[in-house]
């Protein structure tokens, strides 16, 4: 038998029962949904408990769900380990008029352009980041191309 791909998340379950909103299994893919209070120390525990060993984390993603939807926006980390060859994925809701999450650059260095495209394509704010500003778009850009109320033809 082959070990599964995926972490196991009884451990992140009780450990951070306050953080994660929802554990989803599906399709042999594990993802949190976690708030956004208490992310910073679950990611750092996802990085250091040995059992676990996060040490890599492969790619931040954002995703609108509408101007009408609430939360309107949500940001995916996707995890894995190098050491154990295993993987997870984080999530994390937001409310377009408090679009704010700590960066994730004091725990992986990876976070800190990933982190820049997100708020150059979405408007999400990472709390503390280095040198956050545009990365795609020119400086002087008005909104956030990836949204889904933004005009075609741009502003």
């Amino acid at each position: 038998m082959h070990p599964s791909r995926y972490a196991d998340a009884s451990l992140i379950r009780t450990k951070f029962a306050d953080t994660i909103e929802e554990i989803i299994e599906a399709i042999g893919e594990v993802t949190l949904v976690a708030k956004r209070e208490g992310l910073v120390e679950l990611m750092t525990f996802l990085r250091d408990e040995p059992s676990l060993k996060f040490n890599y984390l492969s790619d931040i993603g954002g995703v609108d769900l509408g101007e009408f939807a609430s939360p309107r926006f949500a940001v995916a980390y996707q995890l894995y380990s190098l050491e154990h060859n295993h993987r997870l994925r984080v999530k994390v809701f937001l409310e377009e008029k408090d679009a704010n999450l700590p960066t994730m650059w004091n725990i992986w260095k990876a976070s800190n352009w990933l982190e820049r495209e997100i708020y150059d394509m979405f408007g999400v704010n990472f709390e503390g980041h280095p040198d956050q500003r545009r990365i795609l778009m020119p400086a002087d850009y008005e909104g956030y191309p990836l949204r889904k109320d933004f005009p075609i033809k741009g502003y």
